[in-house]
């Protein structure tokens, strides 16, 4: 397959070399690091194996013309670049997907590319970006993808097959989703509370917010040794449970548990949404905390403690 890459950070980098390795003609949309990866391609190092790849690299979208799929790594945050950067990549039967977090980014995508062509994804994966064109793989690395609001076709099973195909473990889901609210039972509390962590666990507590962070992010394997922050842990996800119950989404409340448990067993993982903060990037607050907040409340469900994560992470943003 011709393959382009909208996203080349860690995510967007990893995925692109593993199926670059696998012989498709992969083209990374590339724009500061455009001059380092052109030169150097892109290594990874993981415990699976290092390994390195030269993929093909644009600056712009036109010169790479349209494509069988177009994989899309982008920050939420630039959401705003679908109207100019993917019309370019698209043919007759290009599919878009996308394996951004949160919820609202499918919509937003057929919104420019036109409705059937949208597949969204999620990745259970640990990576960062250590330099340009350096992706350190720490641990895991599935997908699971489906049709976005649409039954799986013939082409969503070749995707997945592809997909494994280059070494990553892919399944297809039938209601991605539902697929979507059962990560953001993980990344709700691990990705907010990491970066929430920054200003103490009374402010996170009260909803309210110290004029300025007076801590260090909290990993994953820190908020879960502290009962305190623990707690806070379990009670948003049982929050983001309970709201997609309440809109019609079969998930159990032992799902928390699971979490939990998958988590311990990483270490100390820093979530995306901590290195961004530390970056002084602008958050993923929109989709992944915003949108989730505003389906609980159409949908009658109490959600305090998301409510003050949400108001203690928009006073922390630092966009």
């Amino acid at each position: 397959m011709k393959i382009a890459i909208v996203g080349c950070g860690a995510l967007g980098s990893y995925y692109g070399a593993k199926l670059c390795r696998d012989g498709h003609a992969v083209h990374f949309l590339v724009r500061s690091d455009y001059e380092v990866v052109k030169r150097r391609g892109v290594k990874i190092l993981s415990p699976e194996g290092d390994f390195h790849v030269q993929p093909r690299v644009a600056r712009a979208p036109h010169e790479i013309g349209p494509c069988d799929l177009v994989i899309i790594g982008l920050k939420t945050t630039a959401n705003s670049q679908f109207a100019s950067v993917l019309p370019p990549l698209a043919g007759p039967g290009t599919a878009f997907l996308t394996l951004q977090n949160g919820l609202g980014n499918e919509e937003r995508i057929e919104a420019v590319v036109g409705n059937g062509r949208t597949l969204g994804g999620l990745c259970f994966v640990c990576i960062n970006r250590l330099e340009p064109g350096v992706i350190q793989h720490l641990a895991h690395g599935r997908i699971v993808l489906g049709e976005w609001k649409r039954w799986p076709e013939p082409r969503t099973h070749d995707i997945a097959s592809a997909i494994r195909h280059s070494g990553v473990p892919c399944e297809v889901s039938d209601n991605i989703v539902r697929t979507h609210w059962e990560k953001l039972v993980w990344n709700i509390p691990f990705n907010g509370l990491g970066v929430a962590s920054a200003a103490g666990l009374e402010a996170v507590g009260k909803g309210g917010i110290n004029a300025s962070p007076k801590g260090e992010c909290l990993t994953s394997d820190l908020l879960l040794a502290d009962p305190r922050w623990a707690s806070l842990v379990r009670e948003l996800m049982l929050e983001t449970i309970h709201t997609a119950q309440a809109l019609g989404l079969k998930l159990d409340d032992g799902l928390a548990q699971v979490q939990i448990d998958r988590t311990r067993e990483m270490g100390a993982y820093k979530a995306s949404t901590i290195i961004d903060f530390e970056r002084r990037q602008a958050l993923e607050i929109q989709s992944l905390f915003l949108e989730p907040l505003r389906q609980a409340k159409a949908a009658g469900v109490a959600t305090p403690r998301l409510e003050a994560l949400c108001r203690v992470l928009t006073a922390l943003n630092p966009a």
